[in-house]
């Protein structure tokens, strides 16, 4: 199988980590970090969950209605939300995701059907298959 990388895009921590800045190297992302309140930060600026969430929830979008234009389903009002846990376990940090996929207007089974295929071609679903636990939740 032959790869061919179509976009390259990078992207510099600077300052402390989770509570310090991103920069990608065009501009258009720039942005404060702070760790949330939860894990006992201030929470006043985005976090790392949040941007994987960002970058998630939309990839798995365009997959899903990439699949639906090759089965020539018609998609409306659909929306994918990703909730991106941060969990600790003795080895130190993980993360865990539920995708929640709304199909209005499509039977439970090929809306399900649907957000299978999409998770089988998503970019982040693939890259993450087998080290982060993903739970999808389908409703129509």
């Amino acid at each position: 199988m032959t790869v061919k990388t179509l976009y390259t895009t990078e992207v510099t921590s600077s300052g402390d980590g989770r509570n310090g800045r991103v920069r990608s190297s065009d501009g258009l992302l720039d942005t404060a970090l702070a760790l949330p309140r939860e894990a006992g930060g201030s929470g006043a600026a985005t976090n790392p969950e949040q941007l994987f969430g960002a970058g998630y929830s939309a990839c798995f979008h365009s997959a899903l209605r990439l699949v639906a234009r090759e089965r020539k389903v018609k998609l409306s009002d659909d929306t994918v939300v990703a909730r991106v846990g941060l969990a600790q376990d003795e080895a130190g940090f993980l993360l865990d995701v539920e995708l929640s996929v709304l199909l209005p207007g499509l039977s439970q089974a090929d809306a399900e059907s649907l957000a299978r295929d999409a998770h089988g071609r998503c970019p982040y679903s693939r890259a993450i298959r087998g080290n982060i636990d993903v739970t999808l939740r389908v409703t129509v």
